[in-house]
């Protein structure tokens, strides 16, 4: 589904990923993990096409398609989804607004007929219960005056809306307490876990591996994968550290 191929980006003229090359299958989880500073923020941006950032060597294909030709909406249409470490807020404007009509321009790129405001609240209303998150909060302003957990359970709400075949989640894990940890972990299962999606988990802790878990996980060092292996590698990670599983 995705082949990412000695990738090479830099934002300000420093270069952040040096060398790059992971792929992903329909059915599979991965997780990348790394210390501070690896590039793994810089991965994310780059494959939902964040301006600023340019990729000076390497490809990225996508159900064997350029990724990197494509504009982001675009991307956004042909399935690819992005959450975001800290998700924005957008004053004046409600979630219900916001998502019927992202959803909605998707679908009218896809061919597909857009969906009537009744069948848009039918699908919000289950997608929300999926993340216990109240329905008077979906028309609230997106993300306005919402806790760190609320932001993270409303973005998983949208990727249930949305519905993509591959999605890379930049710690989604940040911020969340232990039931919404649960709960996010649960619901980004119950949505991605498909035998043709894919998930990009970007994560500096195990904890959220606890709920999705891998069949992958991949240490991200100096712009590049240094070392891959099974699910137990993030344990070894969390009771050993960088360094030393880095020199095993």
């Amino acid at each position: 589904m995705l082949k990412i191929d000695n990738l090479h980006a830099e934002i300000g003229g420093k270069e952040i990923l040096k060398g790059l090359s992971l792929e992903l299958n329909a059915g599979e989880v991965h997780a990348i993990m790394g210390p501070n500073g690896a590039g793994k923020s810089t991965l994310s941006y780059v494959l939902g096409g964040r301006p600023g950032y340019e990729v000076t060597a390497g490809s990225v294909s996508y159900n064997g398609e350029d990724l990197l030709a494509m504009d982001p909406h675009e991307r956004a249409a042909a399935g690819f989804f992005l959450g975001f470490q800290y998700p924005v807020e957008i004053p004046g404007v409600s979630n219900v607004q916001f998502l019927r009509e992202a959803l909605n321009s998707q679908r009218r790129v896809r061919g597909e007929e857009p969906l009537s405001g009744g069948e848009f609240l039918k699908l919000a209303k289950e997608k929300a219960a999926l993340l216990k998150l109240d329905m008077e909060m979906l028309k609230r302003f997106v993300n306005v005056g919402f806790s760190g957990g609320e932001k993270k359970r409303n973005e998983m709400v949208q990727m249930g809306i949305l519905d993509p075949r591959l999605a890379v989640l930049d710690e989604t894990d940040s911020g969340l307490d232990i039931d919404a940890l649960k709960v996010v972990g649960e619901g980004i299962n119950a949505i991605m876990r498909q035998p043709d999606k894919a998930v990009l988990l970007i994560t500096h802790y195990q904890r959220l591996l606890d709920y999705v878990k891998p069949d992958y996980v991949h240490i991200l060092a100096g712009g590049r994968i240094v070392k891959s292996g099974g699910a137990d590698l993030a344990l070894r990670l969390e009771e050993e550290g960088y360094d030393e599983v880095m020199a095993a």
